[in-house]
């Protein structure tokens, strides 16, 4: 049986065309958008490889890469990739190693990059074994981001009435009265929903204090460039036509991702962030998305918010460990001074909040 030909295409896409490829994927998801990757990165920071068999599009990845000065090291970052299952197939393994060949070849041989991938794969899956086997040449105990992420995932599939049962007990009360609360809820993908959303945000921080590494303003650019159809979902809880709470979702592919959430002391009261998730949830099933991934979980340093995304009692389940690889010991060094700094980083930052 004649092997299948495979065809590499690197940087030769344009941001439609992209936008196009997306739409394809059933793993597609915003932070393998352009929008993401330009407003986040810097567009002169991406690069974009393609993997064809037969002329057709299975594969796609966008890649940060950092090169102090033009020089030949650096490192090549590639988040929740690379996408390898086209709508309506099952994945393919042989696809996976296709592409795990190809990013070493391009990034980690040709461009002499340290390679670091965070692939969109849970732990125990049969994903997440297609992605361990294909990479299995890759190794690394230098990764950058040491930190596995954790969520809860939502299987849609069921009724919307047996999710509803699924609830947890508090948490469905909760609902209920919100439900009683007189409360309405905006949906839309506009930039007016986004303001109403900055205005909660804002009214929170100023209740909270608390630390974030999110920038709800870059959100706001990234939301104005991505295309119509990949925008993300902003709901508004209003009561007596005043916003209240709010939440930002995206939905790309099979899966979506709670990204931001916002409530002020109105809101606590009214219970409106429970409409406004159970809204969401009416939205994605009629929509056609089958997995609603809760945006990440720390029992730990923040119980409150793991406590109320518990409560839609979904799956616990972690991404697998990131893959690198490296043939060029100057990139690698790199990579290990970066990890020096940013843990010296860590050490001075509590005194220099204390001070």
């Amino acid at each position: 049986m004649k092997e299948p030909e495979y065809k590499v295409e690197v940087d030769g896409v344009t941001e439609s065309g992209w936008s196009e490829l997306l739409d394809g994927f059933a793993d597609a998801n915003i932070y393998q958008t352009w929008s993401y990757g330009a407003i986040r990165w810097g567009r002169r920071n991406l690069s974009h490889l393609v993997l064809k068999r037969e002329n057709e599009v299975v594969g796609a990845a966008q890649l940060r890469i950092i090169r102090p000065a033009n020089l030949r090291i650096g490192i090549g970052y590639l988040r929740w990739g690379p996408l390898c299952q086209p709508r309506g197939k099952d994945l393919d393994p042989e696809v996976v190693r296709a592409l795990a060949a190809a990013l070493r070849n391009e990034y980690g041989r040709k461009r002499a990059l340290y390679l670091e991938i965070l692939p969109n794969a849970f732990s125990g899956s049969s994903r997440a074994e297609a992605f361990q086997s294909a990479f299995s040449e890759y190794q690394g105990n230098n990764h950058l981001d040491s930190q596995k992420y954790r969520t809860l995932v939502l299987d849609l599939e069921p009724a919307l009435e047996e999710l509803r049962k699924k609830l947890d007990k508090k948490w469905r009360n909760q609902l209920n009265a919100a439900e009683r609360n007189n409360l309405t809820v905006i949906e839309g993908e506009g930039m007016m929903e986004y303001h109403s959303f900055c205005e909660l945000y804002g009214q929170m921080w100023e209740r909270k204090k608390f630390k974030t590494t999110v920038s709800i303003e870059q959100f706001g650019r990234i939301q104005e460039s991505l295309p119509e159809n990949q925008r993300m979902r902003v709901l508004i809880c209003e009561h007596e036509g005043k916003p209240v709470a709010g939440l930002v979702c995206s939905a790309i592919g099979d899966s979506a991702i709670y990204l931001l959430g916002a409530t002020n002391s109105d809101g606590m009261k009214s219970k409106g962030a429970y409409l406004l998730h159970w809204t969401l949830i009416r939205w994605l099933k009629e929509t056609g998305i089958r997995y609603y991934d809760l945006g990440g979980i720390d029992p730990e340093a923040n119980p409150g918010v793991y406590h109320f995304k518990r409560g839609f009692s979904g799956v616990d389940m972690s991404h697998i460990s990131p893959l690198a690889t490296c043939d060029n010991r100057m990139s690698l060094a790199l990579v290990k001074a970066s990890q020096v700094l940013r843990a010296g980083w860590r050490r001075f930052r509590p005194r220099l909040g204390h001070a």
